[in-house]
């Protein structure tokens, strides 16, 4: 995928590291290529694409038949049930065929994937990548994960739950707000730095480092 360079790596690298100098909270960057591969989606897609087709052919027939009639060379002929219904069937798993290879096309998937689809299946991902890479790895569980999924165009700031319950959901909204001015200019690396300084200002306020402290989660920004 390689959306970033080693230098933008340093930069978002170097912004959880200095964000860190002041709190004990911990701070975890995610950036996706993807939240999912919306192949339900596109079976979807497909199937009322193949539903239209069998609808179109009930409703209007003959131009069908005509066409079927000149194709085998011309002459036409009295239709059977059992024809119409081949005709029917073979017009569905025709269309369902053209739209899953239309659909299965990542620009048109994307374009096609309603909004709120795509919001809620990058916050699922998100957790999952909290649960795994964040959640209660921390002393006194003070993560928090930035994640980023470039295809859904879509941002999530995920905490552990005792900054969740301190930390009011408008305050993630100003941090995420300053990450998406930078990144609408594709200044990816520089949008995720200015995500992890508000998040890193907000934990210092809340979750002040102390003298013991140790860097329990790795800086470095993770690609998937």
């Amino acid at each position: 995928m390689g959306y970033l360079s080693q230098a933008d790596h340093k930069i978002v690298s170097d912004a959880v590291a200095q964000a860190e100098l002041t709190t004990s909270g911990e701070i975890v960057t995610v950036l996706a290529d993807r939240s999912d591969e919306y192949n339900d989606v596109v079976l979807v897609w497909a199937a009322a694409l193949a539903f239209s087709a069998m609808s179109l052919f009930a409703m209007i027939p003959q131009p069908f038949m005509d066409l079927w009639d000149a194709l085998v060379g011309g002459w036409t002929h009295e239709w059977t049930t059992g024809e119409l219904a081949s005709m029917t069937i073979a017009l569905g798993l025709v269309a369902f065929v053209i739209g899953w290879l239309l659909v299965s096309w990542d620009p048109l998937r994307f374009m096609l994937t309603p909004g709120p689809v795509k919001t809620a299946r990058t916050h699922a991902r998100a957790i999952k990548h909290f649960k795994v890479g964040a959640e209660r790895r921390t002393h006194g569980r003070t993560g928090v994960l930035l994640y980023l999924s470039m295809r859904e165009h879509r941002a999530e700031i995920v905490a552990d739950q005792p900054i969740a319950a301190i930390v009011p959901a408008e305050v993630w909204g100003e941090a995420m707000a300053d990450m998406l001015a930078e990144i609408k200019q594709g200044h990816i690396a520089e949008g995720l730095a200015a995500g992890v300084r508000d998040v890193g200002q907000v934990l210092s306020e809340h979750f002040p480092r102390s003298e013991d402290d140790e860097n329990e989660l790795p800086d470095r920004l993770i690609e998937v």
